[in-house]
């Protein structure tokens, strides 16, 4: 905010929402004036103010500062405005308590303040007497006294929240007051518009008073049965659309609202109340809870969430009680929760699995609430379901602009009518109706409803196939997609890894150069190795150890839940699971003596231990074991360091029940594991051995181990995990495949053939991804790939240098500024393999020129984070891309919402955050959404919107020519046009299906591109061409009598009318024929029957009209009886017409348009070469910057 500018400021929101705050206050004459002029405008002005607020504002409104505003005026980064006014409350805490430490730290960075005000700032315990609060799209603000700005108050964190003692102190009466005031309700309660308020504002839209006004014009015409026609159809849209404006409201807010009975610490006792009544600060008892109740941190014991509802993750995740540091590091401020304090936060919405407390305590497993009702991470979701970004479809701008130049034509055409009116005298008030209807005809009423058919045709069909759309404006944005993201575990390959063997290490006497590790042969079964074996030879038994033990599963039910990748390696060793609480993943069973008296044990220091056995509880001893080796084999999972995304590893403490020696296993990506081991414990072929699998598509981890000396059990807790992490013995490798889908390339041929670009967005290795990439064909199995290595430096060093260096080809590189290969091997394709480190530098520090170039021949982006998943859609969106994104699961979510198109293949409720949500869970649901649908949803619109246009404009010029003499049509003309002709023939369009194959050329997304305007402007010559030739030649005939002049123009029936409308009728109908585009995005018309039928009974009824009319057809047509010679050469006429527009629109315009389009390249070439000096290279110009890349980098096809 401008220090300067009181009445201003800037938010960013975490929807990507930037809004502007103004404050205003009631002018008082002007607003007097403003009143009179509504009365005395009998509403008028009161209705252009309602659809044009900034005119409101400018008129009635003065500035003023925000705390002395009446009313505020918020404005986004997309123009959309919206008025608030402020709410006063009385309140008796501290800044402290509304305002959080953070945010005034935030501010104070990025705004310099000086040290004086930085410290009144930062003075939390400052009082404040009243609040000024505000609610813009469900998000909370607050007025800062000393800012003199509002604030987001959802980001709030307590100053007390220092550690889990200070946290546990609960909430007194007045404090919760105080909290209730700031922070409101626990509600996440969508607010429903009473039916009256939604009645008027549909009513009151633009359209619809059009219509009004429309039909109030028509029956002052004596239009009656015309007016009442369409009122009756306008009536039943309101309705319908009302009806589904609640339900959809309904459903809404039954999905988003929750409430509860919770259990709480209050005064220094635990209440039991409702949920709606938490506030942040408040303690909650898990135990008898289903859902969580609000955003909060765990505390206390220990509970399996499914949180599949935020992230489409199916699997329950493990929760476990925060820590003092965890506590003094939650940052509330941020749009995400980091990884390291996720594992401790609990998210409002998602089910609860199963809680348990630490039975060294008499309280159950207790949760802090840190934040409630729309501030929490639920409200967020549900927020930009309500309040999706704008949509910025360049058809749709165009169509709006083409309406406007209707309207043109329209006004014009009023005008002109009027002069004629004046000028053969008409009747004054018959001039005016008669003029104003000329605009209704025009711009036809009917025409924003026909515009959606195509789309709702598409939507339908699409869930007949099991595709479900929640955002029907992304329908025809999909006609556009020119580049598509996959996804790989789960969408590319199959959800499921199956466990393909593992490779242990021995130690080998090498002639001359000591001892020496090697990898072993590859061991498919666990048969055969002992675990309690211990040799310093072989690593097998270790191995087996780490299997068993470094994982994260937990039993609910009786059945093993966690990571598939956890669940895989444990099941394949068939050992048996069991929880400090007895319960075992074989069932019931008995734990063995030992165990139990370890359980006491531990119990007395708070440690929890899991165990896990050979099957049958015991282990069976084999002939060689002596006696004293009679122990049990069990181990038990004293403590864990779960799986961090930014460390990719996890490890365990374990011990072995009944011995001392505690053991560390760790097991994560090979290329972290090299940093942690013992160099001496690698193998010399590590780096072979890895780029071995890896470039055959398996997904590898490693494993190493440790002994945990001098480690006491109660001091665990207290233990550093870079301590625990380090010095490690490497054990081996545990392989995994990752089948691909069946329909998997298949489907990326298809999106190849219509030169749609693939590319792949995954957390997984590097040369895994690049090996799957050329298993499926993504990237070619000749095209050479190359990969970034850090020469010096990090991803958060500006002053790293990249290297790009060849997967195969040893030495080759690229030169680092074009990113192209050097000159000695420059002919052969390439691709680039990304990694998520490096597209974070690249982001962050490259030139422009070179990210542009790396975004362009990227094509596998590997180990990348969900927030550079989503990172990589905004950059590809913002060089020209039009973006999909396909995925499922936690780490697709962000990235699902970011895409022009998101379609998730989870089936969780998570998937409300992608516009398309699949049934069909591979990618060839792809294929349907753009081929089957949505490109011939878009023709069908670019259609649909031409066939409306070109009524309009033949209805025009069939009663510009009528108003030569003061005539018009007659009323059940007009009828029998809109509701016979062209209604049925506008719904039935949209039914013809999509075309077997996509396209390599994607359809047009602009009305005023050369082959559109082209197409309309000579369809319109054409058919005003014919009416006019028609108009003449009527008037040529000896029977011809001119009509009788009539000054309140009643002088319906004339030869002139009756030539006009039968002719007309036929017209109506043929431009159906010739907008009913075909191949390649749609199929031929003579595939869709509804639409044959009904042309074909249209112009059957229209020819019997021509040549056989009924006495009462022609009294209710107001027809006039011609001979049966020139009825002939009407339907001549419409034939002629039809050829010509026939033969035009597929020969002749198209050719035309590419003639026009390569004449002014070709002059716009000979200007820039006149104008350039002696040299000035012929570049072809693009409005997208990857076009002009591409061109630069001499890229003929987008996949090479």
């Amino acid at each position: 905010m401008d220090r300067g500018d009181p009445w201003r400021q800037i938010l960013l929101l975490e929807e990507d929402v930037e809004i502007s705050i103004q404050g205003y206050r009631y002018d008082t004459f002007h607003y007097l004036f403003y009143r009179v002029s509504c009365v005395l405008s009998l509403g008028l002005v009161w209705l252009v103010c309602r659809w044009m607020p900034k005119w409101w504002v400018a008129w009635v409104g003065e500035r003023a500062t925000l705390d002395k505003a009446q009313w505020l005026v918020f404005i986004n980064q997309y123009g959309e405005q919206q008025i608030l006014r402020p709410q006063h409350e009385f309140y008796g805490g501290t800044v402290g308590s509304v305002f959080s430490v953070d945010q005034m730290k935030e501010v104070i960075r990025t705004e310099g303040c000086q040290a004086e005000e930085a410290r009144r700032l930062l003075n939390m315990e400052e009082k404040l007497t009243h609040l000024i609060l505000l609610e813009y799209r469900y998000v909370r603000l607050a007025f800062h006294p000393l800012l003199r700005k509002f604030l987001i108050i959802g980001f709030w964190k307590d100053t007390s929240w220092t550690s889990i003692k200070s946290a546990k102190t609960g909430l007194t009466s007045e404090k919760y007051q105080q909290r209730l005031c700031a922070f409101g309700p626990n509600l996440i309660n969508i607010r429903e518009k009473p039916t009256g308020a939604l009645l008027r504002d549909e009513v009151l839209n633009p359209f619809y008073v059009f219509q009004i006004g429309s039909i109030i014009l028509w029956s002052l015409d004596d239009y009656y049965y015309y007016a009442f026609c369409i009122f009756i159809i306008s009536a039943v849209s309101i309705i319908t659309t009302l009806v589904e404006t609640k339900q959809t409201m309904k459903r809404m807010r039954d999905m988003s609202r929750f409430e509860c009975s919770v259990r709480t610490f209050r005064n220094g006792s635990w209440r039991t109340i409702s949920s709606t009544e938490l506030v942040p600060g408040d303690l909650i008892d898990l135990v008898d809870l289903h859902i969580v109740p609000c955003d909060g941190m765990l505390i206390s014991g220990d509970c399996i969430l499914n949180e599949s509802m935020l992230t489409g993750e199916s699997v329950p995740v493990s929760k476990l009680p925060a820590t003092d540091i965890i506590v003094r590091k939650m940052d509330l401020s941020g749009p995400t929760i980091p990884a390291e304090i996720t594992k401790h936060f609990l998210f409002m919405g998602t089910k609860v699995v199963r809680v348990r407390s630490n039975s060294s305590v008499s309280t159950a497993a207790v949760a802090l609430v840190v934040r409630t009702g729309f501030n929490s991470a639920k409200g967020s979701l549900v927020r930009s379901m309500l309040f999706p970004k704008p949509n910025n479809f360049q058809f749709y701008r165009d169509s709006f602009r083409f309406i406007g130049v209707l309207g043109i034509i329209a006004v014009c055409g009023f005008l002109l009518s009027t002069i004629n009116f004046i000028r053969i005298g008409i009747d004054t008030e018959t001039m005016i109706l008669r003029a104003l209807d000329l605009i209704t005809v025009v711009v036809p009423p009917a025409l924003p409803a026909t515009m959606s058919i195509g789309t709702s045709f598409a939507i339908g069909r699409l869930k007949k196939i099991g595709i479900f759309c929640i955002s029907p404006p992304k329908v025809n944005i999909g006609g556009k997609v020119d580049c598509m993201c996959f996804d790989k575990t789960g969408t590319l390959t199959e959800d499921g890894l199956d466990i393909h063997g593992f490779r242990s290490v021995s130690t080998r006497e090498e002639q001359g150069q000591g001892e020496t590790n090697y990898f072993d042969d590859e061991t498919a079964s666990m048969e055969g190795i002992d675990p309690s074996q211990e040799t310093e030879r072989c690593t097998k038994a270790k191995i087996f150890r780490a299997m068993t033990t470094c994982h994260s599963l937990k039993i609910v039910g009786g059945e093993l839940i966690g990571d598939p990748l956890d669940l895989k390696m444990f099941e394949h060793t068939r050992w048996e699971l069991e929880e400090s609480g007895g319960a075992s993943s074989m069932g019931l069973k008995t734990r063995s003596e030992l165990a139990a008296l370890q359980a006491k044990k531990s119990a007395k220091v708070g440690i929890m231990p899991t165990v896990v056995r050979p099957p049958g509880g015991r282990q069976e001893l084999p002939l060689h074991m002596d006696q004293n080796d009679m122990a049990p084999v069990e181990f038990g999972i004293i403590h864990s360091f779960e799986f961090v995304s930014a460390l990719r590893r996890m490890s365990v403490i374990v011990r072995r029940l009944a011995d001392p020696v505690m053991e560390v296993f760790v097991k994560g990506a090979p290329e972290v594991m090299v940093d942690i081991c013992k160099p001496e414990t690698l193998p010399v072929n590590y780096k072979e051995v890895l780029y071995w699998y890896t470039h055959r598509g398996y997904r590898v981890i490693a494993c190493a181990s440790r002994q945990l000396d001098g480690v006491k059990w109660h001091k665990l807790h207290k233990l550093k995990r870079n301590e625990v992490e380090s010095n490690l013995t490497f054990l081996g490798f545990i392989i995994f495949e990752n089948k691909l889908k069946a329909r998997t390339a298949s489907a990326l041929q298809t999106l190849r053939n219509a030169n749609i670009r693939q590319i792949m967005c995954t957390g997984d290795n590097a040369l895994t991804a690049i090996s799957v990439s050329r298993e499926c064909k993504l990237v070619d199995e000749s095209a050479e790939i190359y990969v970034p290595r850090f020469l010096f430096g990090s991803s958060t060093d500006p002053n790293s240098q990249l290297a790009w260096e060849s997967v195969l080809a040893e030495g080759q590189t690229l030169d680092n500024n074009s990113l192209e290969p050097r000159q000695d091997y420059s002919e052969r394709p390439y691709n680039l393999a990304v990694t998520g480190e490096a597209f974070r530098w690249m982001v962050d520090n490259a030139p422009s020129e070179v990210l542009q170039r790396m975004l362009v021949k990227g094509a596998i982006y590997a180990r990348m984070s969900p927030d550079e998943k989503q990172e990589l859609v905004f950059e590809l969106q913002n060089i020209g891309y039009c973006v999909g994104f396909c995925g499922d699961g936690a780490n697709d979510c962000g990235a699902l919402k970011a895409g022009d198109i998101g379609i998730s293949l989870s089936e969780a409720e998570a998937s409300v955050a992608a516009p398309f949500t699949s049934n069909t869970m591979d990618i060839a649901c792809v294929i349907d959404v753009i081929k089957k649908r949505r490109r011939a949803a878009l023709v069908t619109s670019f259609s649909c919107f031409k066939y409306m246009a070109l009524y309009s404009i033949i209805q025009f010029t069939s009663i510009t020519l009528l108003y030569a003499f003061g005539s018009n049509l007659g009323d059940f003309q007009f009828l029998y046009i809109d509701l016979f002709l062209i209604l049925p023939i506008a719904v039935y369009m949209g039914y013809t299906g999509a075309w077997p194959t996509l396209h390599r050329k994607r359809p047009t997304a602009s009305l005023v591109s050369k082959k559109v305007l082209i197409s309309l402007l000579g369809q319109i010559l054409i058919c005003s061409a014919v009416q006019f030739i028609a108009y003449w030649m009527t008037q040529q005939q000896p029977w011809y009598v001119a009509p009788v002049f009539d000054p309140d123009g009643e002088n319906i029936e004339s030869y002139e009318n009756t030539v006009l409308f039968l002719l007309s009728s036929f017209q109506y109908i043929l431009i159906a024929i010739v907008f009913s585009v075909g191949p390649p995005y749609r199929q031929s018309m003579w595939t869709n029957g509804r639409l044959v039928l009904t042309i074909a009974l249209l112009v059957t009824l229209t020819a019997w009209c021509v040549l056989f009319p009924a006495g009462w057809q022609m009294s209710i047509l107001e027809l006039k009886a011609i001979p049966f010679s020139f009825r002939a050469f009407i339907l001549f006429l419409a034939a002629g017409n039809l050829t010509v527009s026939y033969l035009c629109e597929k020969h002749f315009f198209p050719y035309l348009a590419a003639w026009l389009s390569n004449t002014m390249k070709n002059v716009k070439n000979h200007r820039s070469s006149q104008g350039g000096g002696t040299y000035a290279p012929l570049t072809k110009t693009h409005k997208k910057i990857y076009k002009r890349v591409m061109d630069e980098m001499g890229i003929v096809d987008i996949h090479h």
